[in-house]
């Protein structure tokens, strides 16, 4: 493991973060990053959702820290400072949505090698939480999952989910597969092309100037919508994931009440199906209760690490 850039904005006291560089077994280049609490009685393996990056977890990380977890994370291929996919870096794109488990392999053996504090714990927002439940499948080693509005199904009708469908289709047959999909966002990430009271994402707008500042200042981080490739393993691996079996792990889900990236019926489905699964409502959190108002905040980060600690 090689040292890695870990960004700050003027005026950000020094970062308590160390990034690493990994290489998966195909050769694709990783960015992980490891917050250490000192002392810590258990580990959070963070996987974060499309779009995402380390630094825009940092103050969780630290809030995590001060509970006496440390926290370890990976910028996904292709988005972050890991390796991007295309020769054009702005479109979200995965070949495969199963190459994220690449990924998930060298988290877990770098927090191996690191000694992370046991037991583990798996924290999983949005795309992270389709990853996230699939590589519990695979026998992820942690002792309870907390997942924050996952993507077990997108929010779209039926009408929209056939539609893309066909579109991603005639995609292929064109050779359009790597272009961006119509409606995903373009090629500018989001955060700079939306108004606050227009955007998807939280309630707060402290936090969402301080994702439009980050979006500004490290446009290498960015990406913009997602490719028809994309989609199409998005909606197979919800699919498949719909189809799996409960775990015999302890498991909360957070899911805002004015979400309108992820299906709440898929999420409520899922949870009616796992033996001892706890929903946590949220009716004024947009899609990242990790980034709201801190009410909403507080309540869902209390609600997690009163979670880990009693799986622990």
């Amino acid at each position: 493991m090689t040292p890695a850039p870990f960004n700050t904005l003027p005026g950000d006291p020094l970062p308590m973060a160390r990034a690493f560089w990994l290489r998966a077994d195909d050769g694709t280049r990783l960015r992980a990053t490891h917050w250490a609490a000192g002392g810590a009685s258990a580990s959070v393996l963070l996987f974060t959702g499309r779009t995402e990056y380390a630094e825009k977890y940092n103050r969780l990380a630290l809030d995590l820290n001060a509970a006496g977890l440390d926290v370890m994370t990976i910028d996904w291929r292709g988005q972050g400072m890991s390796d991007r996919l295309l020769d054009d870096p702005r479109p979200g794109h995965v070949a495969h949505f199963s190459d994220y488990q690449r990924d998930v392999i060298e988290l877990v053996v770098a927090a191996q090698e690191l000694a992370l504090p046991q037991p583990w714990h798996l924290l999983a927002h949005s795309m992270g939480g389709a990853i996230g439940l699939a590589a519990l499948h695979d026998g992820l080693p942690v002792r309870s999952a907390v997942f924050s509005a996952p993507m077990w199904g997108l929010g779209l009708s039926q009408l929209m989910t056939r539609l893309a469908r066909a579109m991603i289709v005639i995609s292929r047959h064109t050779g359009r597969l790597q272009a961006i999909a119509p409606g995903s966002g373009g090629f500018d990430p989001f955060v700079l092309k939306q108004g606050f009271l227009d955007n998807l994402l939280t309630g707060d707008g402290t936090v969402w100037g301080r994702l439009v500042a980050e979006a500004a200042a490290w446009p290498e981080q960015t990406i913009g919508g997602a490719t028809y490739r994309w989609l199409s393993g998005a909606l197979d691996e919800c699919r498949r994931l719909a189809a799996l079996e409960a775990l015999p792990l302890p498991l909360l889900v957070g899911l805002g009440g004015q979400d309108r990236i992820i299906s709440a019926e898929a999420i409520r489905q899922r949870v009616a199906s796992w033996p001892g699964a706890r929903l946590l409502e949220l009716p004024e959190s947009r899609h990242e209760p990790m980034m709201e108002r801190a009410a909403i905040r507080d309540a869902f980060l209390t609600a997690m690490i009163g979670h880990f600690h009693a799986a622990a």
